[in-house]
Formats: structure tokens, sequence, C-alpha cells
């Protein structure tokens, strides 16, 4: 058994597992979760000052962007954990919720929670004028959290969920509404 295979079937006893060590754990979920958000955009403002960057934006043009952005994400992330928590589950994967969640976001995005996040991290950067958020660090971010989903979450929720996660999955999109392409 591999690294990957080891951390799916670890996220798979403990989202199995009893509601005391999931209840525990929830906490560090949402921590870690921060720390990592929080460490790109350090990242980006670490970059900006070392390099230098400028950003090339008005002031009034930057807020007109990061406003709606903002908004939107912050509102798109808690439309999404109120759907998980409305069935009993948290939007940390150690303590999901029990059944699939296809209700209110997730009727038309796998992932609307992380796509608000996106858009706060976008908004964020443009509030900021920080080049290296909205040009390097946010789409890394947004990489690091496809390959994480495609490579641990998704394997962990067939194995949970099955043929009803299967068919949830081939038709809504992962993160932007819209018509989804067959493969």
């Amino acid at each position: 058994m591999n690294v990957r295979e080891r951390v799916i079937d670890l996220m798979y006893r403990t989202a199995t597992g009893t509601k005391k060590k999931r209840t525990l754990l929830t906490p560090v979920g949402v921590t870690v979760f921060g720390l990592f958000t929080a460490l790109f955009v350090f990242l980006a403002l670490l970059l900006d000052a070392v390099l230098a960057l400028r950003w090339p934006i008005p002031d009034t043009v930057s807020l007109l962007v990061s406003i709606p952005m903002i908004a939107i994400g912050i509102a798109m992330t808690a439309w999404s954990v109120f759907h998980f928590l409305r069935v009993n589950g948290t939007p940390v994967p150690f303590n999901p919720p029990p059944t699939l969640v296809e209700s209110g976001p997730y009727k038309y995005a796998r992932n609307p929670m992380l796509t608000g996040v996106f858009l706060l991290l976008f908004g964020i950067g443009f509030a900021i004028g920080s080049p290296s958020l909205v040009l390097i660090f946010t789409p890394l971010y947004v990489l690091a959290n496809v390959w994480e989903l495609k490579k641990i979450e998704e394997p962990e929720l067939i194995r949970r969920l099955g043929e009803r996660y299967l068919s949830y999955r081939n038709r809504t999109p992962m993160f932007i509404p819209g018509p989804r392409l067959r493969r």
C-alpha cells in the first residue's frame, strides 16, 4: 500500500469511525486547511515584497473587482457549509456528512465550497493589490486542491458512497456550474 492509498484509507476509517473521533479531528482539519490557505497568501506577499512587484490596476478598479469576488466567495462558502451542517456533517473530510449532499450549491457543482474559497483568494489578491496572489499563488492553490480532490478525496468518496457518488460525479461539474462535457 503506497502513501496515497494509506491516506485514503485513513480518511475512510476516520470518516466512518466513531462520532467522538470525528468531532475531535474536526478542529484539526479546519486548522490545517486554514494554515494551508494562509501560507499561500503569506508566500504571495513575500514574493511581492522580495521582487518589489507593483500592482498595475488602479485602486478604484481593484475595489470594484474585489468586493463582489469576496462577497460571492464568502456567500458560496457559507451556503455550502450550511448544507453540510444540515445533514449532520462538516466540511472537514474527517467528519463529512453521512450521505451524499446534492442540495443547494451541490446541485450545480461538486465542490462549491472550494469555488467560494478560490473566489475569496482572488478577491483578496485584488483588494490588497498582490500580483503574486492573483497570478501565481491562487492558481497554484487551485491546482493543489484539484490534485488533492482527484487523488485522495474522490477515491475516498467512491469507497464510502459508491455508485451514488460516481453517478453524481459524472453529471455534476467539479467547480463551475454549466454544461457538462461528457467524457
